[in-house]
């Protein structure tokens, strides 16, 4: 057995660390003198993981195709006014928008923590037609990035019409709760059974009581690539890269949602690799169209904002237009986000004739949060 090192903490040092046994079985001379009792490895590792972990670069993608190029720029404004860590986006976009994209965040070169890598929309050999049809131009393309970002161990997909209202971070952190069978993380289609779609309509499998929606998506990529999936195909389990196409070749004629369809087929099958997120994490009009549905949403506030079916761009639901035009308007300034909550509460207090409207606190409980945290507070106490 080593001898025990010789205790360098001061007395205070020695007080706290005092009723805590320590085990001389591992040689604990290479922890730093401060390091004591309370389980010496726990407290080495957190202070090893709060060093490090501020460099740990976030992976974030998005699929723009068609006149999508000012709602993924906004989507990704919203990304970085409150994220923490470095950010990489993986944009994949039709050839014709590159030039656009190059232009518009050339801008944000100022931001040490971001930094971005453009890709053209590609899909496997012959079935290239068929995948790009399927459901909008391009939407399927995020079936395909864990087999074309191989270095990348994780990411989180959104839709362009996705807004942040909380830090990337937060979202991100999710992963650490997956248990050891999860590969992905979604949020359910919906949360009250009467209005679903999936219950009520599907024509195929689904995850759940009501299905999940692909919106947002956040992926252990690793796992995915290395998953063998049950299926309803063959006896045989396949990979990733092996069960698309033959999935797509079977419910080709019943699916609607396109590639949301076939991910929901999949988990039907494979129900314990996913890892349901409360629906704040993807706040859609279904949660208020017909009354306030997402409870987790009514406590915190919406944490992501989807303005799916357009609604961003339409008068449809005003109250979704309000805190898109407030982002798309704001700019990267400290200053400028400041002074977004005011005019943006003013906007939504004229939706309240609406069903969204009525709870239009939701949609700045948690941005004033964000905006308090990430511009109010000293640096030192952030």
């Amino acid at each position: 057995m080593p001898t025990p090192p010789t205790s360098t903490a001061t007395p205070g040092q020695e007080q706290r660390c005092k009723e805590f046994s320590l085990s001389y079985w591992n040689p604990y001379w290479m922890l730093p003198s401060d390091v004591c009792g309370m389980n010496c490895f726990w407290e080495a590792a957190f202070r090893y993981d709060m060093k490090t972990r501020p460099n740990e670069k976030m992976h974030l993608a998005v699929v723009a195709c068609g006149e999508r190029l000012e709602e993924t720029v906004t989507m990704l404004k919203s990304a970085l006014i409150f994220s923490i860590k470095p950010l990489h986006v993986h944009i994949f976009a039709e050839d014709q928008l590159h030039h656009s994209f190059k232009d518009r965040l050339a801008s944000w070169s100022f931001l040490r923590r971001f930094d971005y890598s453009l890709y053209p929309i590609t899909f496997p050999g012959d079935s290239a037609a068929d995948w790009k049809k399927l459901f909008k131009p391009c939407a399927s393309q995020r079936l395909f990035l864990p087999l074309i970002l191989k270095e990348v161990d994780s990411l989180l997909y959104v839709d362009t019409d996705i807004l942040f209202l909380r830090p990337v971070d937060d979202i991100w952190s999710l992963l650490k709760k997956f248990n050891s069978t999860q590969i992905a993380a979604m949020a359910p289609e919906h949360e009250e059974p009467r209005i679903g779609w999936y219950n009520r309509f599907a024509r195929h499998p689904y995850y759940g009581r009501t299905g999940v929606n692909s919106g947002v998506m956040l992926m252990n990529m690793t796992r995915m690539r290395r998953k063998y999936f049950k299926n309803d195909m063959t006896t045989a389990r396949l990979q990733w890269g092996d069960i698309l196409l033959p999935l797509l070749k079977k419910y080709k004629l019943n699916i609607t949602w396109g590639d949301q369809d076939l991910l929901n087929i999949m988990f039907f099958h494979n129900p314990e690799s996913l890892f349901v997120f409360p629906c704040q994490w993807n706040y859609r009009p279904d949660h208020c169209i017909y009354g306030s549905n997402c409870r987790e949403a009514e406590e915190e506030g919406v944490f992501i904002l989807h303005g799916n079916r357009g609604v961003y761009h339409d008068d449809k639901q005003p109250a979704f237009r309000a805190v898109y035009e407030a982002l798309r308007n704001c700019s990267l300034e400290d200053d400028s986000v400041r002074s977004l909550l005011k005019p943006l509460e003013l906007e939504l207090q004229k939706t309240v004739h609406t069903y969204c409207g009525k709870t239009y606190k939701i949609f700045i409980k948690q941005l004033t949060k964000s905006i308090r945290n990430r511009y109010d507070t000293p640096p030192k106490e952030r």
